[in-house]
């Protein structure tokens, strides 16, 4: 039977790395994915695979493209199309630089490193901007739901569909707001995580409430903050059964929904985006079969 990638569904861990890759060597991918086949657990290493990947091996994975389109959005929303992603999962920075280092080493040549990002959990799940963050996730069989194809798809069954947006913070800006200010641009109080029925329509929460689309737009938030010298902020990781609702959420935050755009993007930007694949496990190995 045909299972999601644990580390999918699993609690944030303490630290991570978000690891993606570019295509390099042709000739030496066949070797790289049977080693990432046998050696990818799906916990400690989620595995997520890009549009360019599949096109170069003539197969195809039904939903599956290299970013988004969404025409009228007020604010830029950079994308980057990778090859492969790789989101190494523990407790321990050092045995995760390690971890990296020997992916790097045993991808090669196929596989060029294009971008790593450390991240970490911070309190109990907190944004740096000390908001808690996926508190309207959904929780078991409701996870597995929103964040997994069903078995209704025999071909794809197991399988997940990641966004990756890499947002950096300006906290000069946000810092400059008041409390109130702050609590109102998110639409929940920090201090107890309670919603605020008066939130302007901007606010984040008002933005982004799932079942407020049709059809409702959940997904599985795995977003952790991330830091690099002086430059910190949130790596937003969303799973879906599609692309689907992510792109919803973004097209409303964007503005280009109705021309409201999110008070998040007044101290916070996305970076970079990301689409890839995220294959299922079959027998305690990554299952490629649609494209081996």
């Amino acid at each position: 039977m045909k299972t999601a990638q644990t580390g999918i569904l699993a609690d944030i861990p303490g630290h991570a790395l978000y690891v993606s890759y570019q295509l390099a060597d042709m000739t030496a991918l066949p070797a790289a994915l049977r080693s990432l086949q046998a050696e990818a657990d799906g916990d400690r290493c989620v595995v997520g695979l890009g549009a360019s990947l599949v096109a170069a091996l003539n197969a195809s994975i039904p939903g599956l493209r290299d970013g988004f389109d969404i025409p009228g959005a007020l604010v830029p929303l950079p994308q980057q199309p990778i090859a492969l992603w790789l989101w190494l999962r523990g407790e321990d920075r050092g045995d995760l630089l390690l971890a990296e280092r020997a992916w790097t080493q045993r991808l090669q040549p196929a596989f060029v490193r294009h971008q790593r990002v450390d991240a970490f959990r911070h309190g109990d799940g907190r944004d740096l901007t000390g908001y808690k963050d996926g508190t309207e996730n959904p929780v078991d069989a409701l996870a597995v739901a929103a964040a997994c194809v069903s078995s209704a798809n025999i071909d794809l069954e197991g399988s997940s569909f990641a966004a990756i947006q890499q947002w950096l913070h300006q906290f000069e800006r946000f810092d400059a707001m008041s409390t109130e200010a702050q609590d109102h641009a998110i639409g929940r109080r920090r201090s107890d995580d309670v919603e605020l029925e008066d939130a302007p329509e901007s606010a984040h929460v008002k933005r982004t409430a799932q079942e407020d689309f049709e059809p409702e737009a959940f997904v599985l938030r795995r977003s952790m903050p991330w830091s690099a010298g002086n430059r910190a902020g949130l790596m937003f990781v969303a799973f879906g059964h599609s692309f689907q609702a992510f792109e919803a959420q973004l097209t409303r935050m964007s503005g280009a929904e109705d021309g409201v755009l999110d008070t998040l993007f007044q101290f916070s930007q996305p970076v970079t985006s990301h689409y890839v694949w995220c294959p299922p496990m079959l027998d305690g190995h990554l299952d490629l079969s649609l494209l081996l």
